[in-house]
């Protein structure tokens, strides 16, 4: 794959869809940007050699036409002077400058365009570097804060909340029913002693009367 197709896909990209699909949106938009920026120093290069080819091609083209127009020059003069042969030999070293002219040409061309090519990469890859860092924190923090709503979702999932109700719900029936035995234990004990007073108050009334008894008959 040649760098242009490298850096198309790049450009082509959808970085939140890419971020979507991946596992780890925080490492992948960082490895996104650290590819970028390496694609990005590789066409600056490749932008560069082109633009040197480029240079070196229209040198070559203007200096073989610069001496295709000179020997033209020369032929004319030929002419003038009524020097055919000398003509002839100027108009063919002519045509020979003129074919290697056309050729730098057709070349220059070519790679002026390449150039151009490389320089619209450079400038789309560039901005699309740009986007990527610029929206990195943003992303970042998104999925971050996505990461920690799903924990918590997960946390919640795993607790029965139903089971774990009704176990407040038998405690609290357990608290009750002990609350109720204490009061109980504690009113059975004051039966008790209520009880043993009214035995020791009957016990006193019966002796009471016989003291008043044994007296009516002179008994003592």
């Amino acid at each position: 794959m040649s760098i242009l197709d490298r850096v198309g896909l790049l450009i082509r990209s959808n970085i939140n869809e890419l971020l979507d699909r991946a596992e780890d949106p925080e490492k992948t938009i960082n490895q996104l940007i650290i590819d970028m920026n390496n694609q990005l120093s590789e066409v600056r290069k490749q932008v560069a050699r082109a633009i040197a080819d480029e240079n070196q091609l229209h040198d070559k083209y203007e200096d073989n036409q610069a001496k295709a127009n000179d020997w033209e020059e020369k032929a004319r003069l030929a002419v003038s002077k009524s020097q055919d042969d000398l003509a002839k030999e100027a108009l063919t070293r002519r045509n020979n400058f003129q074919q290697t002219a056309d050729g730098f040409r057709a070349q220059w061309q070519e790679q002026s365009a390449q150039v151009a090519q490389l320089k619209g990469a450079l400038d789309s890859l560039t901005a699309k570097v740009q986007e990527a860092e610029t929206k990195r924190d943003l992303l970042i923090a998104r999925s971050r804060r996505a990461k920690a709503e799903t924990s918590i979702r997960e946390t919640m999932q795993g607790i029965d909340q139903t089971s774990a109700i009704s176990d407040f719900g038998r405690m609290e029936d357990r608290v009750s029913r002990q609350e109720a035995e204490a009061k109980a234990l504690t009113q059975l004990e004051t039966d008790d002693v209520e009880e043993r007073f009214k035995k020791l108050e009957s016990e006193s009334d019966v002796d009471a009367q016989l003291a008043e008894l044994k007296s009516k008959m002179g008994h003592q």
